[in-house]
């Protein structure tokens, strides 16, 4: 199992210029070997549709690949010196992320999604630098060891759990200060725990109204927490608004605006990760709807849509599931506010309409509560349920 922890550094006065120096020169390095890639692209690719028949042909060169532009990092630190002091694979990090970003312009990811033309990145935009090995014991008490850089405090809010292995270690400069991740592995921790119960089971319906809804009737109120923020953000909005351009006096109320927007960041991440605790303690599985959340986020609802973090909160909820061991389970969305969860018949309602009333089986009851009981019904053929009923009955006979 993989898993990721965020601790809040405390570097020292000079440990933080450095921080910001390897950044500012790891910026500039991923520039240059981003303009690499884009130079041998456009030498070798020509609009067949669209050249002449007589044309200049340039002299093609040969891919620069992840291989060929790592092998210019020993020059590079003969011809600028201060490269030296970077630690070697951070800066081998960087060819990757060069890599892995043009591929995905070029070819597209694991399921063939392709992204846009990738961009130069300017110093306030790169913020990360990666270890992608990290020696065992770098982590001392409230101090971590970082190669080539020296021993940092770490505020440790939370102790690494046994037996899990620190594989990478990451540095980020955020609004508020350094923070480090690290990613930990334990092989040995199963994916479900072989003793879940298949019956403890209920299904969420995510909405903009309240947050969720279970199968069970219980409702989690939405908190809004961008929302109730706004009055604050527009004033300090109207800072940067007023400044010049360049000036010091901008960048004061463009950090004050960063730390803002973080702060709500935050209290939803926060409210995320509880919601997921209270649904995980109460129950084995929870199904949910597969959502398109950047389709919705397109739509008139894209402010709600945001502020309310679906996606993330997904997310924190398989995570959080799969390392106790439990299944999240995500179903079709496709009329399960419109079908009766009772006798199966589809009954057409607008979406202003929140109460569900079936003429078939003269059953009503909440909108929301309807399509949570679909959401949990679509589930009872999923093969890990099957299987795990199965175990359980042959336990019992």
């Amino acid at each position: 199992m993989r898993t990721a922890y965020q601790y809040k550094l405390r570097p020292t006065a000079k440990q933080a210029i450095e921080i910001d120096r390897w950044l500012s020169m790891l910026c500039a390095q991923y520039n240059y070997l981003l303009a690499d890639r884009f130079d041998w692209y456009e030498r070798n690719c020509s609009p067949i549709n669209a050249c002449p028949l007589v044309c200049y042909i340039p002299i093609l060169r040969d891919n620069p690949d992840y291989y060929s532009q790592k092998k210019t990092l020993p020059q590079l630190k003969k011809t600028h010196p201060w490269y030296g002091e970077i630690y070697s694979q951070v800066l081998q990090d960087i060819v990757k992320r060069v890599k892995v970003t043009f591929d995905r312009f070029l070819k597209g990811d694991s399921n063939g999604k392709r992204s846009g033309r990738p961009r130069f990145k300017c110093r306030d935009r790169y913020r990360t630098f990666t270890y992608p090995q990290i020696k065992d014991g770098c982590l001392q008490g409230n101090l971590i060891t970082l190669p080539m850089f020296g021993i940092v405090k770490v505020i440790l809010h939370r102790p690494i759990p046994d037996g899990f292995k620190i594989k990478t270690a990451s540095v980020t400069k955020k609004a508020d200060g350094y923070y480090l991740t690290l990613s930990l592995e334990d092989a040995t921790v199963p994916t479900i725990k072989p003793d879940f119960n298949a019956d403890s089971i209920t299904g969420i319906d995510l909405g903009l109204k309240e947050f969720l809804t279970t199968s069970d009737g219980d409702v989690v109120s939405i908190p809004q927490h961008y929302r109730k923020s706004q009055k604050r953000l527009r004033v300090i909005q109207k800072r940067i608004s007023r400044r010049k351009k360049g000036s010091s006096r901008r960048k004061k109320a463009i950090k004050q605006v960063a730390k803002q927007h973080k702060k709500v960041a935050d209290k939803r991440k926060d409210f995320h990760f509880k919601t997921a605790n209270n649904l995980l303690k109460k129950y084995d599985v929870v199904v949910h709807e597969y959502l398109n959340v950047k389709g919705l986020s397109r739509s008139m609802l894209a402010k709600s849509v945001h502020d309310a973090g679906w996606s993330s909160f997904l997310s924190i909820l398989t995570t959080k599931a799969e390392n106790a061991g439990l299944l999240v389970i995500a179903v079709n969305p496709s009329g399960t506010s419109q079908d009766c969860s009772s006798c199966g018949v589809k009954v057409p309602k607008k979406l202003h309409e929140r109460t569900h009333n079936c003429p078939n089986c003269n059953i009503s009851l909440c909108r929301d509560l309807n399509a949570a009981i679909n959401i949990k019904n679509r589930a009872d053929g999923h093969a890990v349920l099957k299987a795990q009923r199965l175990l359980s009955n042959s336990r019992i006979g």
